[in-house]
């Protein structure tokens, strides 16, 4: 089955981009299109596409709002690429604390935004840039650090976790140290369980603003 991806962005040239760029992988099939968030509901519910790419910034319902929006009222939702023109968007933080899954700048290179597309359905590791790891340093909070504090995270769930920050694969966390893929998912299933996150980008979030992890 080809992984299949909705479009949601308020120019026609960049949707018609991204799916010139999408419809050209032969595992890959643009199942739908919108201009804005309003209408991302929807259509989710009718195509229930693996893969929602969507603009951070749009006139009617923007795309932090459009990620809650699908998330609050969609069984077992897509996962949510979240587009933007500036890495240091504060409405792209704003998307990942609501729930999205990964980030891509409009400019990215054709091989990018094809690799960003299967690395978020994948959902084993992330698109966190760093200057979206910055803005969440700088929101960090005394609540979030108490929190990540009650979590009693092990040592080896605390390395995981860094690891995670750093946007590694399950594999790759695998072989930094030492330890079969499966003991990695059965840590990283405990470190969101720990934290109560949705996913390893809330888990991410949450490391960076509690300050248990810091911006290189």
């Amino acid at each position: 089955m080809p992984l299949t991806v909705l479009l949601v962005d308020d120019e026609p040239l960049v949707r018609a981009g991204l799916r010139a760029v999408l419809e050209a992988q032969p595992d890959i099939e643009v199942v739908g299109e919108a201009a804005d968030g309003a209408a991302v509901v929807p259509l989710v519910r009718e195509l229930r596409p693996d893969v929602v790419a969507m603009d951070v910034r749009m006139p009617l319902l923007d795309g932090i709002e459009a990620t809650r929006a699908v998330l609050r009222t969609v069984d077992r939702p897509p996962k949510i690429l979240v587009i933007t023109t500036f890495e240091n968007d504060e409405y792209v933080y704003g998307a990942l604390r609501a729930g999205a899954d990964g980030f891509l700048l409009k400019r990215a290179r054709p091989a990018e935004i094809v690799h960003a597309v299967r690395l978020v359905a994948a959902g084993d590791s992330l698109l966190f840039p760093a200057a979206v790891r910055r803005l969440a340093a700088e929101y960090g909070t005394s609540k979030a650090r108490t929190a990540l504090e009650r979590a009693a995270l092990t040592e080896r769930e605390g390395e995981v976790l860094r690891r995670m920050a750093r946007g590694l694969s399950n594999a790759e966390i695998a072989t930094d140290l030492v330890v079969g893929t499966e003991t990695v998912k059965s840590h990283v299933s405990a470190v969101l369980a720990k934290l109560g996150a949705r996913d390893r980008t809330q888990a991410v979030i949450a490391a960076y603003e509690s300050g248990f992890v810091t911006p290189s």
